[in-house]
């Protein structure tokens, strides 16, 4: 069987589907309750890969890699597994986790720059899957790295202003898109999907603060490039590899990640009220040890504060935030009452983090 990790551990009380004196609004209302995580789940493929296995591929080492990344294994998705397939498995253990139907969700918000088809939205394709109803559902792509985090922040929007209950997906399929040939790229990524139930509800864990930005003028420094109407694909880009040439000026991306991430994780912690003196642990995106060592570095904590598991799975995109924080919560990291910071970057060059209480 595929591993699918799934564990109780957020604390959820089952919505009701009728007005009460201590009962969840209904869709169309704002809501009098806390906005947080209602379940957690995670997916991860069967297949580990290991540094070693790169060699046959490009010119590298165990010891190559390790240095430049402290990457040492990643998840391969199967031959038979697609991006719909790793989201729809996370959200059920999301659903689960939560002691959730599909019923119960009101909406979608699924994050990926690696989608099951190029039109319709990967997020139709998990909706009917799941069995959710005629929602709305959608797609918050071309957002890299920090999709999960932003859509976390467009979920509770939503189920402030209308009581919803939103399903947030991250999933990557980054092996399939990637460039095997491009040793500066392609041992970076791993594949993965991370979900969560976002909504109105006294005992969730609450989402006490969010932000985000975005830096367009940065767009040339993280991308794929070709595909779209501006480099459409052709037989000869395709000859040519092209499609699946990630753009990666790394320095500069190094630079601007450490300085948002940084910035956002005081942005957000201004905007609760709290200092970083509060914060019990940092959840970063996973995107190489060394981003992250700075980025602790700038926050100023102990290697005990900032939660790490890019080791194990190398870059999984818009997956590794919830990635991060599932593994954390199961590792009994988080107890009742911590705040737990995430923080995130990708390419457009977007940022963003939020503040969690438990």
């Amino acid at each position: 069987m595929p591993y699918n990790p799934n564990r109780k551990g957020i604390p959820h009380t089952r919505a009701v589907t009728h007005q009460g004196e201590d009962e969840v609004d209904q869709p169309g209302t704002r809501s009098p309750h806390p906005i947080g995580l209602l379940g957690l789940g995670v997916y991860l493929p069967e297949r580990v890969m290991t540094n070693d296995e790169w060699t046959e591929y490009v010119d590298t080492s165990d010891e190559w890699i390790v240095t430049r990344t402290g990457i040492h294994t990643r998840r391969i998705a199967g031959d038979e597994e697609s991006t719909a397939d790793l989201a729809l498995a996370a959200a059920r253990a999301a659903l689960a986790d939560g002691a959730f139907e599909p019923a119960d969700i009101d909406e979608i918000v699924l994050a990926t720059d690696t989608p099951e088809v190029f039109i319709p939205d990967t997020a139709a394709y998990v909706q009917t899957r799941l069995g959710v109803g005629h929602i709305p559902c959608y797609d918050l792509g071309g957002s890299g790295c920090a999709g999960f985090v932003l859509a976390l922040d467009i979920a509770r929007s939503r189920a402030l202003a209308d009581g919803r209950r939103v399903l947030v997906i991250g999933v990557e399929l980054l092996t399939r898109l990637m460039d095997w040939e491009d040793r500066n790229t392609c041992v970076l990524f791993g594949d993965a999907a991370g979900a969560a139930v976002v909504g109105p509800d006294p005992g969730a864990v609450e989402i006490v603060a969010a932000t985000a930005g975005t830096d367009g003028s940065k767009s040339h420094i993280l991308g794929v490039e070709a595909g779209g109407t501006r480099v459409p694909t052709t037989v000869e880009r395709v000859e040519q590899g092209l499609h699946k040439h990630v753009v990666m000026r790394g320095r500069e991306v190094f630079r601007e990640a450490v300085s948002r991430m940084s910035a956002a994780s005081h942005q957000v912690l201004e905007k609760a009220g709290v200092s970083i003196d509060d914060v019990a642990l940092v959840v970063p995106h996973q995107a190489n040890l060394r981003i992250l060592d700075a980025v602790r570095k700038r926050l100023n904590l102990p290697d005990e504060r900032v939660f790490v598991n890019v080791h194990k799975y190398g870059n999984t995109g818009s997956a590794s935030v919830p990635l991060a924080l599932w593994e954390a919560r199961d590792q009994g990291r988080i107890k009742p009452g911590d705040l737990v910071l995430l923080t995130a970057f990708g390419a457009g060059f977007h940022w963003a983090a939020a503040l969690l209480r438990f």
